[in-house]
């Protein structure tokens, strides 16, 4: 039997304790002039790698041209082929679905189904994500192309005054003119921000943030199908609190409900239902999922179309489907000025679900996904989608899945997916002209119970992380009141207040060495954690800059050494609006009487230490006769006391700066004025753990000085604790033991 004893390697290093000026030596770090060489080298360099280097980047564009040459067909033709015939199935009832919920006829829901495929297949760089139509920007889109053509806005008139009925065909040729710009606008935000590398930008957009709002999202597709599945005509309402005011007006309408419209949702949500679960049921029996949706539509198209629903019932059905391919029309560039904010928010939320599942598909299966490219692929599968009337795409969880689990190995799956489409729409397309609406508005309903389920993210979120709970929760709310566009740039606003807030707020600590190690670690959280006698090693868990930088003074206050302290406004009085300190210097015998010093100026606890090397002689005066006059006469001088309501009892400190990543100005300033104060009262600062970047920084901003030299750098906080106690020593200021301090307030009639 193996030894379930845990067994650990031990290593020994000997070697000298460095500095920054020392590890500048051995390490031969390089000048500015070396890491940067001049423009005529430069030139000279990116001349012989002209060839090799036009090739890399053809690639980076072409990312097709990569793997192509290199396609199997053997080893993946077969397996692509299946895996795209069981997406492209997929395709025909979520395109037609979707394209409900952008207020667009169903055909456009194939077309965007058709070319965004294609041209991500060129310049896509993830393997098994499947573009094409997606519930939140379908809905997103949905909200743009409402607002901008209402339906009061067509009206038929019959020569006198409007009839109430609507000009359909005008309607849907003007929203998909709409659908199209919106479009077009943000696939070119898309690829200008991957053009200039900005695909960090992603980044921003956390995951508690996109889930919480993709779940908002998804009751604002519901309430969109809600008429649908009632048979009711609500108003349209736009801006914040719309989603409020269509719930209320479905409500009101509820007894105005179409029984057979409802019949059939009815009817269609408890069969899809059934069949999904026991999809899921037989999922590792069966070598590809049932395709239900697209047998629910067959179906339904066929019940409708013999049983007359729509001409019997009044069931609101799909309409007239034209066969073949539309030919590519110029977006109206004079909606871009309407449409700018919410293209924006199309670009940023596509962007996000587009790279959070590259990366999981592409961590699965051993490859890269390059976070720019897939910006510029994304974008131009929109802004060319776009000319065809397309509307915004990005990848499908459940269709990416599918991909997946079938089998598919490179895009070629997308290509098949998009030939399946393809037929469709040039010899089925009429067939499915009497398919009820409620039909498609009940396939996107139940396709929203995976959206619904991450409201389990609030239990988990409490559990793990407040911040990313109260996150999620912002997120949602003001997606849901605000809609999605405003809500997206509330939420993301929101995020990035609770990393400066995390920043400002640090968690500051004084570490303590672990015994027989070089390690160091939070004393208030560590029991074996032993003080360095003589040296306070202060930690903070964020860089200092502007924005903490006085918190960072403060907390230093407070961490600081705090034994000897003897110091009540309430004990003694006060003179001329000055606060009375009570110090028992560590100079002085323990024999010796302690010395009553007085500071002008009100309580020191709202100072900062940067006032100290501006004091002069006559900031000092004696107390008077308010206390002992014996105590009174040893009064002469302004003392350590005076950085704080405590006695300073060490030699040294040491800031650990191994969390900065970089330094600005202010914080320079800060740890100047701290060398500055520490130094009147014998106390050295040392830094430690910097990194490189920030010891140039401090380098460039003109840190360093006769007074302040790299030898006060310090490559680990060992090296520095070393140094500190070779220099100063190991002992510690004398201390008052407890006897004393019982003698010390019997004299004087005070309190610790």
């Amino acid at each position: 039997m193996m030894d379930s004893t845990r067994r650990f390697g031990k290593y020994r290093i000997e070697r000298e304790v460095l500095d920054e000026e020392r590890l500048e030596e051995l390490t031969q770090r390089k000048t500015y002039s070396e890491i940067h060489p001049p423009l005529t080298k430069q030139l000279k360099e990116s001349l012989r790698c002209t060839l090799p280097m036009l090739k890399k980047s053809l690639m980076s564009t072409f990312p097709v041209l990569y793997w192509l040459p290199k396609y199997s067909v053997w080893d993946y033709g077969m397996p692509d082929i299946v895996s795209g015939i069981s997406v492209g199935i997929m395709h025909l009832p979520q395109g037609m679905a979707y394209a409900l919920l952008a207020s667009l006829p169903p055909v456009f829901g194939l077309y965007t189904s058709l070319y965004p495929p294609l041209i991500y297949f060129f310049f896509g760089t993830s393997r098994h994500i499947s573009i094409g139509t997606f519930t939140v920007l379908s809905i997103m889109v949905g909200s743009v192309t409402e607002r901008l053509a209402p339906d009061g806005d067509f009206l038929q008139s019959n020569g006198t005054n409007m009839t109430g009925d609507v000009d359909i065909a005008a309607r849907d040729t003007y929203r998909v003119q709409v659908a199209a710009a919106t479009t077009v606008l943000g696939g070119l935000i898309q690829v200008l921000l991957g053009v200039v590398k900005f695909g960090f930008v992603g980044t921003y957009l956390s995951e508690p943030l996109v889930r919480a709002y993709t779940t908002a999202a998804s009751v604002h597709a519901v309430g969109a199908q809600l008429k649908y599945i009632f048979g009711v005509s609500p108003k349209r309402f736009s801006g914040p609190l719309s989603l409020i005011y269509t719930m209320w007006d479905v409500f009101i309408l509820l007894p105005k409900t179409h029984l057979p419209t409802l019949v059939v949702s009815a009817v269609t949500i408890a069969l899809l239902i059934v069949a999904k679960e026991l999809n899921v049921f037989l999922r590792r029996k069966l070598p590809v999922p049932v395709p239900v949706e697209l047998i629910t539509i067959v179906v339904a198209t066929l019940v409708s179309s013999y049983g007359h629903l729509n001409h019997n019932y009044s069931v609101s059905v799909v309409g007239e489907i034209p066969s073949g391919l539309s030919s590519p029309s110029v977006p109206d560039v004079s909606l871009f000025g309407k449409v700018i904010g919410d293209a924006f928010a199309l670009a940023i939320v596509g962007y996000a679900i587009s790279i959070s599942l590259g990366k999981t598909f592409a961590l699965k299966h051993g490859y890269k996904v390059d976070s720019n490219q897939e910006l510029v692929a994304l974008g131009l599968s929109n802004a060319v989608g776009g000319f065809f009337q397309c509307f915004s795409v990005c990848p499908s969880m459940s269709r990416s899945l599918i991909q997946e689990s079938t089998g598919g190995k490179t895009q070629m799956a997308g290509v098949a997916s998009a030939v399946i489409v393809l037929v469709t729409v040039l010899k089925l397309g009429t067939l499915f002209q009497e398919l009820p609406k409620a039909v498609l508005a009940s396939i996107v309903f139940v396709n929203l119970k995976g959206m619904f389920k991450q409201y389990a993210d609030i239990v988990t979120l409490w559990r793990s992380s407040k911040i990313d709970l109260v996150v999620w929760l912002v997120t949602w709310i003001s997606t849901l009141l605000l809609n999605l566009d405003l809500g997206l740039a509330a939420s993301i606003t929101f995020a990035l207040f609770t990393v400066i807030f995390r920043t400002q707020l640090p968690t500051y600590s004084v570490l303590g060495n672990i015994p027989g190690t070089e390690l160091y670690v939070d004393m208030e959280t560590h029991k074996e954690a032993r003080e360095i006698p003589g040296v306070t090693i202060f930690h903070s868990s964020a860089t200092v800059y502007f924005a903490n930088a006085e918190l960072y003074l403060e907390a230093l206050k407070e961490k600081g050494h705090t034994e000897g302290t003897i110091t009540e406004e309430e004990e003694c009085p006060q003179r001329e609006n000055g606060t009375v300190f009570v110090i028992p210097t560590s100079s002085q015998s323990l024999e010796a009487q302690p010395r009553w010093e007085y500071l002008k100026g009100g309580d020191p606890d709202c100072a900062s230490l940067g006032w100290l090397s501006e004091l002069q002689d006559g900031d000092t005066t004696t107390l008077g006769s308010s206390c002992d006059d014996s105590l009174s006469r040893d009064l002469e001088r302004v003392s350590i006391g005076s950085l704080g309501k405590w006695t300073w009892e060490i030699h040294s400190i040491i800031l650990d700066l191994s969390t900065a990543n970089f330094i600005d100005i202010v914080a320079m300033k800060t740890l100047k004025n701290l060398f500055m104060d520490f130094s009147e009262i014998d106390v050295d600062i040392y830094i430690a753990g910097c990194q490189t970047s920030v010891v140039e920084q401090l380098k460039l901003g003109g840190f360093f000085s006769e007074v302040i030299t790299k030898r006060h750098l310090f490559a680990s906080v060992h090296d520095a604790v070393l140094y500190c106690m070779n220099h100063r020593g190991a002992t510690l200021s004398p201390r008052y033991e407890p006897s004393m301090v019982s003698m010390f307030i019997e004299t004087t009639g005070l309190e610790i």
